[in-house]
Order: C-alpha cells, then structure tokens, then sequence
C-alpha cells in the first residue's frame, strides 16, 4: 500500500477505472464478440459505487473518459466524496496507466477496474501490486472476474474499510514477464499470455492469423476461458494458483501432428499446429529471437527486429487480486450486513 503519512487522517477509499474502448474492438464484427456499450459500464459503475456505499465507503477516486461514464453514473447520488485525477488524456491504455499510477498517489484501499485483459494489463503497469477487483467488461476476460458489479463494490468495500483484512483475500498472481537482452529498456508483462507471430505486419492490433502464431508463454492455461488460455486449457491446464506456466511452441497445422482447435476469441474457433508443450517452472525463461510481433494479453505491442531478444518467465508477482466469494463470506460470517434492532 502506498504511505498514507502525509494524507491525515485514514478515509476507506475505493478507486475505479473503466476503459471506454473495452468490449468494442473490431472483434464484434470478425468474431462473434457482443459489444459492451457505454450504458452498460455506466450501469456497472453506478452498480459498484453503490454496492461499496454498502459496505461503508464513500470516497472515491476517479478518472475523466471521452463518454464521462463514472460522471453519469454518479451525477444523481448525493453525499459521495469523488476525487477526480486530472492526466492529461492519450486516448491511448496510457491513460488507464496514469489513472492507476495516480489512484496509488491518492491512497487508494483498492481499485475495481472495468475492462478486459488488457485494461488489467495497464493498470499493473501503473501500480505493480495492485490490489484489484477486476470486473469483466472486455473481449477475452481470462483475467477479469465474471460477477456482479453490486457484489463487486461490496467486496472492495469491505476490503478498503479494514471489515475484511486485505492479506486474507488478496494474493499476488502469477504474471509473465518480459524481459529485453542488451538494451536498456524496461521490463514489460503480460497478465495472461505473451505470444510471439511472425507477422510483419502490425495491422490490428486485437487480430492476427493462426497459422503465424510461433510461441506462446502462459501464466494460466484453462478451458473454460476464451484466447489462448483457453487454448492452452485444451492441451494442459494449469490453475492460476499453481505456481507453473505454459510454454506452447506451435507450426502450421498441415506440418505437425498434433493439431488443437480452440476459442481464439468469442465465437471464432483456429486451428493450432503443436510442435511443443510443457510446464515451466516459476522464473524459467524461455528466449523468443526477433523478426518477430510480440503480443500481451490478446493485443501486439512489440516489435523485435533481426538480432533482437527478450526472454518470457512466469512469475508470482502480478497484482494482488481480491477474492469476492472470500470477502463476501468473510463479511457474512461478521455479520456485516446484519442489523439487530430492538422491537417491543
């Protein structure tokens, strides 16, 4: 948590960040992605503001977005305590970065953040160990939670109040990090999955063809999930409790012989040739060699040129991420929301 020495007095405080561009991509129109529309994250914030109210808190840290979603959620409450940032907007996950790094300034208990895998991604980079609830709002969700918005501001609630003790349902997740040889650049990471595609092509940023796909690095392999946690699910699982990855190296389906078909993204099936799979140790590094795309979390953000090389290893060193069941059953075994009142 960040030093609240100089803040006065402590003030339970919940931030928020929601993605505007979350569950809107051009997925929804190659794919079978729903959209997610600004009316819904409006609802849901509205939803997680009162569901911490609940739980007791009523400061709040919050951002500026292009749609002003937390503003109409908020517009009609009265007696709420919103400490608004102020960063400069790049329209770019530089914004949601900033946004995290400032609600870390601020003090913040907890953050619930609205948006996909790669709105998560953002906001560790802002705030390395986060204390995150993260509500499902994106394309492939392999990281956020699927729960109700209500519940989710309840538990960050209890969290950000001290009712529910953050150590006791709050554990750092496991993360594949990014690590750049000889050059003096900063290390990245990927919450989910890292992916190497020979493509030259940057294209869209959210798409690119199966049959150039090379390696995949994965913190959580599951076939429950949509992308290539879901596709690593098929040929290994691995929970995000245990403390291994996913190393999946992949050909062109006509040259191997094994070959998986899996969700890439909602309602789009690929077909994977497998050259290789196995568990990786927490800290093994796996080197990828550039020409080469690297994809985090669903999305190509790094180019490696000829003689370029980074090195991918799980580790369990992500965001600290809260557990609503465990808050919520903690809070009910308490009695947090009971009311004992004397009748005659």
């Amino acid at each position: 948590m960040a030093d609240r020495g100089s803040y006065g007095p402590r003030m339970p405080t919940v931030g928020i960040v929601v993605n505007p561009r979350s569950g809107t991509d051009v997925r929804r129109a190659l794919a079978a992605a729903a959209p997610v529309t600004v009316e819904d994250k409006t609802n849901a914030v509205r939803r997680v503001v009162l569901g911490a109210r609940a739980a007791g808190v009523n400061r709040f840290v919050v951002h500026h977005d292009t749609h002003r979603i937390v503003r109409r959620a908020t517009e009609t409450m009265r007696g709420l305590e919103l400490d608004w940032l102020e960063p400069p907007q790049t329209f770019t996950e530089e914004d949601t970065v900033a946004a995290v790094a400032g609600m870390r300034s601020r003090c913040c208990d907890v953050v619930v953040v609205l948006g996909g895998d790669g709105t998560n991604r953002a906001a560790a980079r802002g705030w390395p160990d986060l204390v995150v609830v993260p509500l499902s709002t994106g394309t492939n969700n392999a990281f956020p939670m699927a729960v109700e918005a209500t519940i989710a501001g309840a538990a960050a609630g209890h969290v950000a109040s001290g009712a529910v003790l953050v150590d006791e349902v709050a554990h750092p997740t496991t993360v594949v990090r990014v690590r750049p040889e000889g050059i003096d650049e900063p290390d990245d990471l990927a919450l989910v999955d890292a992916v190497a595609v020979d493509d030259p092509y940057l294209g869209s940023f959210e798409l690119f063809d199966p049959a150039t796909v090379r390696t995949a690095v994965l913190s959580r392999a599951d076939p429950a999930l949509v992308g290539f946690a879901g596709v690593g699910g098929l040929v290994s699982p691995v929970g995000a409790d245990e403390d291994e990855g996913l190393l999946l190296r992949f050909g062109r389906p006509s040259d191997c012989d094994r070959v998986v078909r899996g969700p890439i993204a909602p309602g789009c099936y690929a077909e994977f040739g497998l050259i290789e799979q196995r568990r990786l140790a927490l800290d093994e590094e796996v080197h990828v060699d550039g020409p080469l795309l690297l994809a985090f979390d669903g999305e190509r953000k790094r180019r490696l040129v000829f003689d370029e090389r980074v090195h991918l290893s799980v580790r369990r060193d992500g965001p600290r991420l809260v557990d609503v069941s465990a808050v919520m059953n903690r809070a009910a075994v308490d009695g947090r929301h009971l009311d004992y009142r004397h009748v005659d």
